[in-house]
C-alpha cells in the first residue's frame, strides 16, 4: 500500500510563516503527503503544491445546528480537506474526549468523504503497567462499535505512544514493531479487512529515526508533530517513507 505521511501542525502558524513553509514542500513521489492545519488557516492552503493533501485537525460529531464553536465535516468538505485527526491524546487528555465521542467524529468525516486518522496510544503509566495493547484495544473497540467493520477498514490508524509525543523521545524500533503488529492483529481479530487498513507512526518522528521506523513492518508511514513545522525536516520524513521497503 502507498504510505502516507501527514503533517500535524497543531496550533502553530501564521500567514506568513504559512508562506514560507509551503515554499518549501514538494510532492514526493511514492508517498501520500498531507498537512493537517488549525481550521482559520484551511482558506491559505488552497494554494498549495499539486498533490499535496489538506487535513484539520478536529472535526465535530455534529452536522449542523447550535453547536458555537464546533466545525463540522461538510464544511471541511468545502475546504476540499481528504484528512482529518480525530482522537489526538491531546483532544483525549486535555478536552475529556472519550473512546466513543471519536466513534463519533470518525463517522462523520466519514459520511463527508473524509477520510479520519484515528489516534490511539497509552500513557506512560499504562506501558509500564503493560496495559498497552489493552487500552489500544478498548480504543479502537469504541471506534468500530460505532462505524462497524466495513467502514473500521477505510480508516487510516496512528499508533501515538503519548510519552514520545513532543518529548523528543522515541519508541524503540521493537516497541513500535510489537504494537503496530498487535493493531493489525487486533484488527483481523474483529474480522475487519486489515490488510488494507495503513498504521501510521506517530511519536517524534525526526529525519534521523524516519528510515528506521519506516522499515518496521506494518509502519505504513508517519503521523508527524514538530518537525512537519520545518520544510527541510519534513520532506526528509517524506523521502525516508518514499525509499521504505
Amino acid at each position: 500500500m502507498t504510505r502516507l505521511v501527514a503533517g500535524n501542525w497543531k496550533m502553530n502558524g501564521s500567514l506568513a510563516a504559512n508562506r514560507k513553509l509551503l515554499g518549501e514542500l514538494a510532492v514526493q513521489s511514492g508517498v501520500e503527503v498531507a498537512v493537517c492545519v488549525p481550521f482559520p488557516y484551511l482558506a491559505q492552503l488552497q494554494e498549495r503544491p499539486a498533490g499535496l493533501f489538506l487535513g484539520a485537525q478536529d472535526v465535530s460529531e455534529f452536522e449542523v445546528g447550535a453547536y458555537t464553536g464546533e466545525v463540522s465535516a461538510a464544511m471541511l468538505a468545502e475546504f476540499g480537506c481528504r484528512f482529518v485527526i480525530v482522537g489526538h491524546s491531546e483532544r483525549r487528555a486535555l478536552f475529556g474526549e472519550d473512546d466513543l465521542l471519536v466513534g463519533r467524529k470518525a463517522r462523520a468525516a466519514m459520511a463527508r468523504g473524509i477520510v479520519p486518522i484515528v489516534c490511539v496510544g497509552e500513557t506512560l503509566a499504562e506501558r509500564d503497567a503493560g496495559q498497552a495493547m489493552l487500552v489500544i484495544g478498548r480504543q479502537l473497540a469504541a471506534v468500530l462499535e460505532v462505524l462497524g467493520r466495513e467502514a473500521m477498514a477505510a480508516v487510516v490508524l496512528a499508533y501515538e505512544p503519548v510519552w514520545a509525543i513532543g518529548s523528543g523521545r522515541s519508541a524503540t524500533v521493537s516497541q513500535v514493531s510489537v504494537v503496530h503488529a498487535g493493531i493489525r492483529g487486533w484488527l483481523r481479530e474483529q474480522r475487519v479487512r486489515a490488510e488494507g487498513v495503513r498504521i501510521l507512526y506517530g511519536g517524534s518522528v525526526k529525519p534521523e529515526n524516519a528510515a528506521e521506523l519506516f522499515a518496521v513492518r506494518d509502519v505504513d508511514g508517519g503521523l508527524i508533530g514538530g518537525a512537519s513545522l520545518v520544510g527541510e525536516d519534513f520532506m526528509a520524513i517524506c523521502r525516508a517513507a518514499a525509499d521504505a521497503v
